[in-house]
């Protein structure tokens, strides 16, 4: 993995992009769906490091799917807004990831989405979740040990749906 990944209790941080005329919708900021593009195509430069990206894909062996995703919104970006993202690595067994990531204004720093999320290894023979090879495992439990120390994001685990203030009673 690069430098920038094996540092102690930091997050993996991805590549800077910028946010693209085509993605801004008629609200005047990035439309929803390319939040989860950025946070996908960031996920890719983690994968290649794990040896589990598109050069490993294209053996057509094996690939990682997506279980599960929740992408909360914080603030907006808007046409140009440099956007950097950090994922950390939550937990992780022989054929599931749990990684929660975290997208910045690269500038100014703020938090504008989270995107937690679970990825499957999957067969691609059989569609069906399959072991991760040993040197990944290891990759991964080297990710998961520098993660371990860092503080677990308070949207962890959110629930969706509507609070309601309590009655007095």
């Amino acid at each position: 993995m690069p430098d920038h990944a094996n540092s102690p209790a930091a997050p993996y941080v991805t590549p800077t992009r910028k946010v693209e005329p085509a993605w801004i919708d008629y609200n005047g900021h990035m439309n929803m769906a390319y939040y989860n593009l950025l946070f996908d195509n960031a996920l890719d430069a983690l994968f290649n490091d794990l040896g589990i990206g598109w050069d490993y894909t294209k053996e057509g062996k094996f690939s990682c799917f997506i279980g599960e995703i929740h992408v909360t919104y914080a603030q907006e970006l808007k046409e140009g807004d440099p956007v950097r993202i950090e994922y950390q690595l939550l937990d992780w067994d022989e054929k599931r990831m749990h990684y929660f990531g975290k997208m910045y204004h690269a500038e100014k720093n703020y938090l504008a989405a989270t995107s937690e999320q679970i990825s499957l290894h999957v067969s691609l023979e059989t569609r069906k979740t399959a072991p991760f090879p040993a040197h990944v495992q290891e990759k991964l439990e080297n990710l998961m040990d520098r993660h371990k120390s860092l503080a677990v994001p308070a949207e962890v685990g959110r629930v969706i749906g509507i609070r309601r203030k309590k009655e007095s009673a």
